[in-house]
């Protein structure tokens, strides 16, 4: 039987956190991940890297303050983590919120144009907890997906758990996204502190991912990041 939760397609993606000279490998990304979810993960390489104008000719070609890096046409472009001032931040959220505003266009225009507004997943969820005789969290999951919109969603392979960011409108949907780019489902502090949102809705990602993106912006620009993907 499907969890009664509201649950992403995608497997989740947590940002570790590390302060200046503290070890930041990723022996150390993944071993923090494990003790507070006691998951197992792999690299996520999803943040683009900076170059410096004066000497990018040569760090594009060096992986230093760097972790798991990826190169093209022998050129360092992305890495799973890294020094923060190697990580070109505002191009990682640029390019995300590219992607999504595609996304978002193609679904306006595949899905919102031919199918009536639908409920989100929260809405069901809610009947299950209510009354967790009478609807069971099976059949919470199949009266969600049953909707037109949501049906049409799958079909085009969009996340329907991302309904209600969808019917937002455009600049609420990439806004997400830029977000996620940058912080994952979840950020470990350079402390020990697990974030997450409060629950399962667009609202309560939105005050984790705008809290967690505020964490960010106040870390050292030695500090270090790794992003870890967990199943």
């Amino acid at each position: 039987m499907p969890a009664a939760t509201n649950t992403s397609l995608t497997d989740q993606v947590i940002t570790v956190c590390f302060a200046p000279g503290q070890d930041a490998d990723w022996f150390a990304a993944s071993e923090k991940v494990h003790d507070l979810l006691q998951a197992n993960g792999t690299p996520s390489r999803r943040y683009r890297v900076r170059h410096r104008r004066l000497i990018g000719w040569l760090t594009r070609f060096i992986g230093y303050y760097l972790l798991d890096a990826a190169r093209r046409f022998g050129a360092i472009t992305i890495a799973a983590g890294g020094r923060k001032s190697r990580l070109d931040l505002t191009g990682t959220a640029a390019t995300a919120a590219h992607d999504a505003a595609l996304r978002w266009r193609a679904w306006h225009t595949h899905v919102a144009a031919t199918t009536p507004p639908a409920q989100p997943f929260e809405d069901y969820l809610a009947q299950h907890h209510a009354d967790p005789a009478k609807v069971s969290a099976h059949e919470a999951r199949r009266r969600f997906e049953q909707q037109p919109r949501v049906l049409a969603m799958l079909a085009h392979h969009l996340d329907p758990y991302e309904l209600p960011a969808y019917q937002a409108g455009e600049a609420t949907y990439t806004g997400l996204h830029w977000r996620i780019a940058l912080v994952g489902d979840a950020l470990i502090t350079t402390d020990g502190r697990l974030l997450t949102p409060a629950g399962g809705s667009v609202a309560d990602r939105f005050r984790f991912l705008n809290d967690a993106c505020a964490y960010l912006r106040s870390l050292d620009p030695r500090a270090r990041l790794c992003a870890v993907t967990i199943a």
